[in-house]
């Protein structure tokens, strides 16, 4: 039977995982709408058009996939690193450089939510619409937010993981804990 730790890893996996493919869905739709966008400015002559307000959509798409993928890649480790020193080092230097780039991490997902969630209230308030289409563009604002919440609530679990693993002084690869 999995531990309470296991079984909050898995949720903070699947929940990494969910908001992933939900971003991977904005993308394609993203992607499906420019392509007929285009195609309906190419064949004006035969009565088609391009989609009224494509770059907006594009926008608001793009925006809420950003956010959505970055649980996953914080989860999964997968942001940039240098590694020419680092592969170099013991695992304690290592487990006590990765509890610092996890808490820094926390730290930018606070603040990157904080902002978005204050940037969401004063778009509400303005009421301010985009140009073409007229939605409400507090609607894209909220939409990241999903990901930015997303994003704290996955950086914590990676501080927790990296605080075990420096206590235990059990590795972590590939966002997993290795004995």
């Amino acid at each position: 039977m999995p531990t309470m730790f296991e079984r909050i890893d898995r949720f903070m996996r699947a929940l990494a995982a969910f908001l992933a493919i939900l971003g991977g869905l904005a993308l394609i739709a993203v992607i499906i709408a420019t392509v007929i966008s285009v195609s309906g400015r190419a064949l004006l002559a035969f009565g088609l058009s391009p989609i009224r307000g494509d770059f907006e959509l594009v926008e608001l798409g793009t925006g809420f996939a950003v956010f959505a993928f970055l649980p996953w890649v914080q989860i999964n480790r997968q942001h940039a690193a240098v590694e020419i020193l680092t592969m170099h080092m013991g695992g304690p230097v290592n487990r006590v450089i990765d509890i610092i780039a996890d808490v820094l991490m926390l730290a930018m997902a606070l603040l990157l939510a904080w902002k978005h969630w204050d940037g969401t209230l004063d778009k509400l308030a303005y009421g301010e619409t985009t140009f073409i289409i007229q939605y409400p563009i507090w609607w894209a604002y909220a939409s990241g937010l999903l990901g930015a919440f997303g994003f704290v609530l996955i950086s914590s679990w990676c501080v927790i993981l990296s605080a075990r693993a420096l206590l235990t002084g059990q590795d972590q690869a590939h966002g997993e804990i290795v004995h």
